[in-house]
């Protein structure tokens, strides 16, 4: 039996990444495929980044697609077979995406509040039994999906480096797949406590997706580099130098939006080898996590 995937993208279009085999891509298409990260719904992520999709179809002259995988791991399979040319993947995502894809390069970085690092925020429900990060021990904690990094490694980290909380042991792990997914949860009270990012986190109350008076704040995490944008590296090199600039180089608080920063800084993949420690750490294989 045949195991599908399917796209979200802005021209509703279906995809089944598994259904169809991965032709190869020129190396400068007429369209590019640029996919967001699926941590919050599908609809409001694509809504969001209508201004990125004008501003990228201006600036490089190119049909844009905007495309929503349905998880994390499809996102990298995409990545992997060649069905998307761009994509902003989540620190940790992109680490197990490299293992899988050596091709694909890492080249712009999100800069919020002068800082290239983020944190992951674990919180409670304000009126359930979890009043601290101790009281956590025998209970469910909610993370989001697998592959995410400040709503799984990095926090699942914290708890074991700062407070001995084992999520093998210790603890229920429930994986919710999104952040706001967690935030729900944790609000609802159908979990007592969870972790998300803290820029998703601060956007849910902005936009009264959550209810900050129902939500305890417990810790942040350490910082974590934050979320880079790759691309296939078999793309041509005048292509690539005009991606890379037009991210670089992006002011528009619109296009910006949709990312939740300031602007973006180069990067590389060493940037990243924290993260493959921090997964060693975990003893997180990462040939079985995608």
């Amino acid at each position: 039996m045949i195991t599908r995937r399917i796209f979200l993208g802005g021209t509703a279009t279906a995809l089944a990444l598994y259904s169809l085999p991965a032709f190869a891509q020129a190396k400068d298409p007429a369209k590019l495929r640029v996919a967001l990260l699926p941590d919050e719904n599908a609809a409001t992520l694509i809504q969001n980044a209508q201004p990125l999709k004008a501003y990228l179809e201006k600036t490089l002259g190119k049909d844009i697609e905007l495309v929503v995988t349905t998880d994390y791991s499809s996102m990298i399979e995409a990545m992997r077979f060649g069905r998307i040319e761009i994509a902003y993947f989540g620190p940790f995502s992109y680490v197990l995406a490299k293992s899988k894809a050596p091709n694909i390069e890492p080249f712009a970085v999100g800069i919020e509040k002068g800082s290239s690092t983020y944190n992951s925020i674990l919180i409670a429900a304000v009126d359930g039994p979890v009043k601290s990060v101790e009281d956590v021990r025998g209970k469910p904690f909610g993370f989001g999906d697998q592959a995410s990094t400040s709503s799984h490694l990095a926090p699942r980290a914290h708890l074991l480096k700062k407070y001995k909380l084992d999520g093998n042991t210790d603890y229920k792990v429930v994986h919710l797949g999104t952040h706001d997914a967690v935030a729900r949860a944790v609000q609802s009270g159908q979990i007592p406590a969870g972790a998300l990012s803290e820029q998703i986190y601060r956007s849910l109350i902005a936009r009264k997706t959550i209810d900050e008076t129902k939500i305890r704040k417990l810790d942040l995490s350490e910082p974590i580099p934050n979320y880079p944008i790759t691309m296939q590296g078999d793309l041509a090199p005048a292509l690539k130098e005009k991606i890379r600039t037009a991210f670089l180089e992006v002011k528009d608080p619109a296009v910006l939006k949709s990312f939740r920063v300031e602007g973006f800084a180069a990067t590389d993949d060493k940037a990243y080898d924290i993260l493959r420690e921090t997964a060693k750490i975990l003893q997180l294989d990462l040939g079985k996590m995608s």
